[in-house]
This record gives structure tokens, sequence and C-alpha cells, in this order.
């Protein structure tokens, strides 16, 4: 089995001194931290690496020696010297790592003391960058990814991804020893990724001292306002029907669940927790902002009151579509002759509708340009706010298409009813109510003669009454109600396209997106090698590599949960409803299974 030496590149020009890491005897394998100068007592080595160990809970201890390029004769008396230090620190096996004077490839030796160890192992050197693999995050979809290599390729072992995060969590774990830079003063020098210093800034730190009280302030405002939310006087019907069922309502509570969550003080059991917190907070940045620069458009430039000036006169023009529409279908559409007393009934039943719309809206028109400027101020509290008030003013503004849609639906409904019950008659079933199901239904001889008698005067008269009445119904169906269940869709649509964009903003995980982005090494998938050198009798040395998570996968794994106060239809359930007549509710039905 071969000897895998992980060896940081920032240890490359390190000088001589002790290899300090952790050893894998499962994997054979040793990962190397840290480069121990000269000169230092060995007791004191000891005792550090203890009190690491203790704090990390990782078995550090010293893996070998380690010897930079140096003149033949420093060479001679060091190589003696270290021979020593295999005995005090006494590991095995014990590893010589040493650069070859004036050649790019490096002597490495190994060195068992237990009887029968092989010391003909082949030795594999792996660089990897420190400072990369101890901030990034292995994700569990690398197992995922690797199941399925095992799956196509029996020669795949899952295994593989438990070695790469015993890798990775050594090396996170280890952070008490990088610690300690050169410049500190004590008998032992260091060098790893932060020999030079440790990574730090000013405007990283001073935020952090303040992030302390505006935390508790923001946590103390938030508990008044939850207070006040959940007070009795706001959860009495039909205010708590009002509140669960308007979009504004719904998200700017999902928000402030939001806000509890980011202003909370309690630390981040986990990575996983710590992203989850870091994408909520960029997500409320990025909506406020998005809200603060639409407000300041709609500000400038009298754009409010140029909207609010155009929204009655676009109301009339609706209405007057509507109106030329419904007069159409009251005369002969497309040549057809319809019912005449019940099309004249239905036709002004919706005219009136359409007058009080009308009327409400010319009603309100004084207080538009008012009630505008409102909502663009709202905006300010996050664009999905205002996108959240946008839907709800349209459900208000078409309530009399959803009527519209409403009673043909409704209609249509009773007459599909009627045709189905009528079938099972003639085919000798009925309707279990109680289970919920088609019976069969024996009939004896008298009942069997009356349908048949019925069947047949049914026959003759209902095709007359029957088409009559259908034909007559047809007066809306198709006409009516497809008219009305196409504006409805239109609605639907727009609605449906508002709460996406809504959603979106919710749920995307904006803050891992910009870390796969700008930094891709922080959320790796795995690791590739590449060959650096390779000769006979010399080690294979190789260099690691960190393979990011893929965008789809970053989206996957840290999207935040969403709310939806409206029911998630697919393009096959909304035509099936359309077809048997069952309303498309704007809200959420306590009947249906939402997922």
């Amino acid at each position: 089995m071969a000897l895998k030496v992980f060896f940081p590149t920032c240890c490359s020009s390190a000088e001589s001194g002790l290899l300090v890491g952790r050893w894998i005897p499962e994997q054979n394998s040793a990962v190397v931290l840290a480069v121990v100068h000269f000169p230092f007592v060995p007791g004191q080595v000891k005792q550090y690496l203890a009190e690491v160990q203790r704090a990390t809970r990782v078995e550090v201890s010293v893996l070998g020696s380690w010897t930079s390029s140096k003149p033949a004769r420093e060479e001679k008396s060091l190589d003696r010297f270290l021979e020593d230090l295999g005995t005090i620190f006494s590991h095995d096996p014990w590893i010589q790592l040493g650069k070859e004077q004036g050649s790019k490839f490096w002597s490495c030796s190994v060195t068992r003391r237990r009887p029968g160890g092989d010391e003909g192992d082949e030795i594999v050197l792996v660089y990897y960058d420190q400072r990369k693999v101890m901030l990034s995050q292995l994700h569990p979809p690398c197992v995922q990814e690797a199941r399925a290599a095992a799956a196509s390729s029996p020669d795949w072992k899952v295994e593989n991804a438990s070695k790469l995060a015993a890798l990775f969590d050594t090396v996170s774990q280890s952070q008490l020893l990088f610690m300690k830079d050169r410049y500190d003063e004590g008998p032992i020098k260091l060098t790893h990724w932060q020999s030079e210093g440790v990574e730090a800034s000013i405007i990283v730190e001073l935020a952090k001292q303040a992030s302390v009280p505006a935390c508790v302030l923001l946590t103390f405002l938030l508990s008044l306002v939850s207070r006040v939310c959940q007070s009795r006087a706001l959860t009495f019907w039909p205010l708590s029907f009002i509140w669960s069922k308007l979009s504004t309502c719904q998200q700017l509570k999902h928000r402030l669940q939001h806000l509890q969550v980011v202003s909370s003080t309690r630390k981040a059991p986990d990575q996983a927790q710590l992203m989850r917190k870091a994408n909520i907070f960029v997500s409320i940045l990025l909506d406020v902002t998005l809200g603060i620069l639409l407000t300041s458009w709609l500000y400038q430039k009298n754009r409010i009151g140029h909207l609010a000036n155009a929204l009655v006169p676009m109301a009339d023009l609706v209405a007057q579509q509507l109106q030329d529409l419904l007069q159409w279908l009251m005369g002969v559409p497309a040549g057809l002759k319809m019912n005449r007393a019940l099309d004249q009934v239905l036709g002004r039943f919706f005219l009136y509708h359409i007058h009080l719309w009308l009327s409400y809206i010319h009603l309100m028109s004084p207080f538009i340009e008012m009630i505008l400027w409102y909502v663009g101020l709202s905006a300010c509290l996050g664009l999905t706010v205002a996108l959240s008030i946008l839907s709800d003013i349209i459900a208000l503004l078409t309530f009399h298409i959803y009527c519209f849609y409403v009673y043909g639906a409704r209609l249509y409904c009773m007459k599909i009813y009627g045709l189905s019950s009528l079938w099972r008659l003639f085919r000798g079933k009925k309707w279990n109510v109680l289970r919920q199901r088609v019976d069969s239904c024996s009939y004896d001889l008298d009942q069997s003669t009356q349908v048949a008698a019925v069947d047949t005067t049914r026959r003759r008269a209902q095709l007359a009454s029957w088409l009559s009445v259908a034909w007559a119904m047809t007066g809306f169906d198709p006409w009516y109600r497809a008219t009305a269940s196409q504006l409805r869709l239109l609605v639907v649509v727009v609605q449906g396209l508002i709460h996406l964009l809504v959603d979106l903003v919710n749920s995307l995980p904006f803050y891992s997106v910009l870390l796969r982005l700008c930094r891709s090494y922080r959320l790796a998938a795995g690791v590739k090698f590449r060959v650096l050198e390779q000769e006979a009798g010399k080690p294979l040395r190789l260099l690691m590599q960190i393979n990011p998570l893929s965008y789809s996968s970053v989206v996957q794994t840290y999207r935040l949960p969403t709310y939806s106060c409206y029911p998630k239809d697919s393009w096959g359930s909304l035509c099936k409803k359309l077809f048997v007549g069952e309303l498309i509710y704007p809200w959420k039905h306590k009947g249906e299974k939402q997922d």
C-alpha cells in the first residue's frame, strides 16, 4: 500500500525543522500541518503539541523531519542530528523529507521501527494549498456523487469521500495551531499558511464590535412587533382570515422571521447554519436595496402622479372593452343563434357587475394618488413587499373578473354533474355518498320497465328540453365561460409571475452564489490531482486541487425555505380544473393538499 504524504505548499520554503501533523493509519497517510524551526527544545515541543491536541481533539504529533537545501557539509551534520531526533520523538513511521540541492526533486525516506515494518513502501508526495483547504468545506453532495459513481463503476469506492473528509477535517480543526506565527515571542517558531501573520481586517473587527449592540436593539424591536402581531385584537375573525390571505401580510411575517434569525446573538452551531444566516442577511440587504432604488425611481419626475392620472382612464378603457365584448355575446356571436331571454339575463347581470366596478373605481379616484404614494414608500421595506402589495392591488382591481369566473365555473360544474348523474342512471349505476364511490344498482322488473320507458320518453323529450336548456346554457358555455376563464387565467399568470419573482428573492442563496463566483474553493465538491514530476526511484509528486461545487448544486444545497399563500398548480391541474369546472382559488384552499 502506497504511503501518502500531504505536504502544504506554504512550507516548501521553510527552514529545516520538524514535521508536525496527523498520522491516519486507516489510510496509511500523513497530513503535514506545520514545520517547527530550529532551534527548539524537544520537551517544549511535546508540551505545546499536547496542549493543541487537548484543545482541538486532533491527534497532532511530530511525524518526521524536514531539511531545506543546504551545502554538503551542513547536510551531513544535520542528518545526524535528525536521526537523533527520531529516537526522541519515536513516531512510527518516521518520515524524512528534504530538498535536493541543484534538483527539482525531493528526497523522501520512511523509517519504521516496528519489527516486520515494510520500509519499501511506494511514497506519494501530495502538495495541497493549506489556506484553501482550511477555509473550504467538503459538501455532502460529493458523497451522493460518489454513490452514483459507485453504481455506474464497480471499481469506485464510496469511502473515497470519507478519506477526503478526514483530510479536510484535520486541517480545519487545527485552527489553533495556525494562530501562532513567526513573530510571536516564544520558544517555538512555526511555518504554516499564517506564519507571516494572522489574517485580519480592521473593518471586520469594527463591524463585529458594532453588531452586538445592534443585534440586541433589533431583537428588542422585533419582540415588540411580534407581540403586537400576536395580540388578541388581531386574532379574531375576519382579521385573522384577511391576514392569512393577503400576500403582503405573509411576506412581512416571512421577513420578520428572517430578521429574528439574523439578529440572534446565538452562535451558529455548524457551517450549514452559518451559511443560512449569511444567505438570509444578503437576501434582506439586496431586497431592501432594490426597494430603495424603486422608491427613488418612483418619486422622481412625479411618476406616481402620472401613474395615478393614467389609472382611471385605463380602468375605463378596460371596462369599455368588456362591455363591447358582452354586447357582442348578447347578440349573435360568430353567427350562432342563442336563447335570447337567458342570454339577455346573463349579459345584463355581468354588465351590472362592470357598472359596480366602475363606480367603485371612480369613488376611489380622489384617493388613488395618496394610496400609490404610500405604496411607493412601503418599497423601502423591500422589493418583495412592494411586489406583494402590487399583487394584492391586482386581486382587488380584478375582483369583478373573479366573480365572472366563479359564476361561470359553478354553472358549468352543475351541468357536468347533471350529465354525469344521468349517464350513471342509464348504465344502472349510482353514487354512494357514504363511501364516496360509484356502485352498481340492481333494478327489478318494474323498475327496469319504468327506466326503459323513461329512457324512451326522455330520449325524445330531453333531446328537445335538454338541448334547449343546455344550448341555452351555451349562451354562457362556452362563450361567456370561455371569456371569463381566459380573463381569469390572464390574472393568474400575472400574479404567478409576481410571486415567482418574490419567491426567487426570498429563496435564492445569493451569498453562496457570490462565494462560488468569487472564491470557488470555499464550496468544495471534491478534489483532483495533477502529476508534477514522476521519475524512477523518486517519490511521485502530485498537486491536489479543489473541485468547486456546481452552481446548480449550490442553489439546491443552500436554497432558503419560502412561503406561498397561493396554491401551486401545474398546467395539467389548471386544465383539468377548467375542464371539470372546479374553481381556481386565489389562495390555498383547505381541501387541497399542498407540498
